[in-house]
């Protein structure tokens, strides 16, 4: 039998920010999560640890604070951008695109119609933290998105390497 503690569980995503309070009110408004608990420092001005649930899965954050980290977790808004984006599948991505820039994000791409069959979109929280949505439209086969993508290649020079 397993041990309760010592289960496996697939990679939460454990975002620093600026403002946990915020971001909480935030991830509820523009994604519809729902906060599963809320831990604070004793006299309840930083949020030590927080877990939210979109879609079902789980999403954890922390106020930024350099003594708990030791200086090693910052904020994206601390740091100037963030290197990773949160992908969330959803039923209408333009309802959940248009609620969240209602909600305060910044659209980075409209939501579109994309070569793999997805219609998907990028914002940006107002904690710095970069999102993708989608709605999966169609399943193209491997030939067409291979084709696709060689056609996208074609007419752009694609990713420039750094």
């Amino acid at each position: 039998m397993t041990d309760a503690l010592n289960r496996t569980h697939p990679p939460v995503p454990h975002l620093v920010v600026s403002d946990a309070k915020a971001a909480i009110a935030f991830y509820i408004k523009a994604f519809q999560a729902e906060e599963a608990f809320r831990m604070t420092s004793p006299d309840g001005s930083q949020v030590v640890h927080a877990r939210l649930l979109i879609n079902g899965g789980p999403i954890m954050l922390a106020d930024d604070c350099s003594e708990w980290n030791n200086g090693q977790a910052r904020h994206p808004l601390a740091l100037g951008a963030t290197p990773v984006a949160i992908h969330v599948q959803v039923a209408d991505v333009d309802a959940a695109f248009a609620r969240a820039v209602a909600a305060g994000a910044t659209a980075l791409m409209p939501p579109a119609d994309m070569f793999w069959g997805d219609r998907y979109g990028k914002l940006r929280d107002p904690f710095g933290h970069e999102w993708s949505l989608a709605t999966t439209k169609s399943t193209p086969s491997w030939a067409e998105m291979e084709k696709a993508l060689k056609d996208l290649f074609s007419t752009s020079s694609g990713c420039a390497s750094s």
